[in-house]
């Protein structure tokens, strides 16, 4: 019974529920942000499978800038009040998940310093 799924379930069932239908665009609001870190690492591996395969579009909104760096060909740094978009960062990199040094590369850091440099340059409003 769907009562009885655990979470990580659920969201495998919420992603497949998205990807499913023929839309050209599939927007993804913190679709990981719930999940434990082994079950994160396995549906943005099966994500991007899919992808690979399909001609859909994704937006991803996400507060995990290694997340944003794994997943997206490009990240979009916003600030609040008024939203807007304060710089766009092509992660420029194929296979990513693929890649176990990735994480660790100076690519990876390179991308992540920029985006966390663009972040403070903002007056963030809590």
């Amino acid at each position: 019974m769907p009562w009885q799924l655990s979470g990580g379930m659920r969201q495998r069932v919420a992603l497949l529920r998205a990807v499913l239908p023929d839309n050209p665009v599939l927007l993804l609001d913190e679709p990981f942000g719930a999940l434990d870190a082994i079950t994160r690492q396995q549906l943005q591996r099966w994500l991007l499978n899919v992808l690979d395969v399909s001609e859909k579009a994704v937006v991803l909104v996400t507060h995990d800038v290694e997340e944003a760096i794994l997943l997206a060909d490009r990240v979009v740094v916003m600030a609040p009040n008024p939203g807007r978009i304060v710089r766009g960062i092509h992660t420029g990199y194929d296979n990513k998940l693929a890649d176990d040094t990735f994480l660790s590369s100076s690519e990876f850091l390179d991308l992540k310093s920029t985006i966390l440099g663009s972040l403070e340059t903002e007056e963030m409003v809590i």
